[in-house]
């Protein structure tokens, strides 16, 4: 379960996106469909700065680069924060139960070093 100040971080976040939007009167825009299409977006930046490097790891991004995946990131969980409070979701507890989920799903002793979805395991 997430700490207090887990949940004090993300509201303290919710508060700074919606005086944001409240500045700007964008919350007749932010219906959960445009906000579900505007973080797939996001997530799609994000991807671009990964796609033709060797790996993807974080020693193949100069520091421009790394400045802008930072900010690729915060677009996206500006995003899932806005979403997630015009849906009423507290994500530290989906986060928590989507974890117990995964845990089910993906027990340790099963999968450990396997990178395979569940449903290509659970039958062995």
């Amino acid at each position: 379960m997430a700490d207090q100040s887990e949940k004090g971080e993300f509201s303290r976040l919710r508060e700074e996106i919606r005086q944001f939007v409240a500045e700007r009167d964008w919350d007749q825009f932010h219906t959960p469909k445009n906000l579900s299409s505007a973080l797939c977006v996001e997530a799609a930046e994000l991807l671009e700065h990964f796609q033709w490097l060797p790996t993807g790891n974080g020693d193949e991004l100069n520091p421009a680069k790394l400045q802008q995946v930072r900010h690729e990131m915060a677009d996206v969980l500006v995003y899932l924060i806005r979403l997630a409070d015009k849906l009423d979701v507290d994500l530290s507890a989906a986060v928590s139960e989507k974890m117990v989920l995964n845990r089910l799903k993906y027990p340790a002793d099963k999968v450990r070093g396997d990178a395979r979805k569940y449903s290509e395991y659970e039958d062995e």
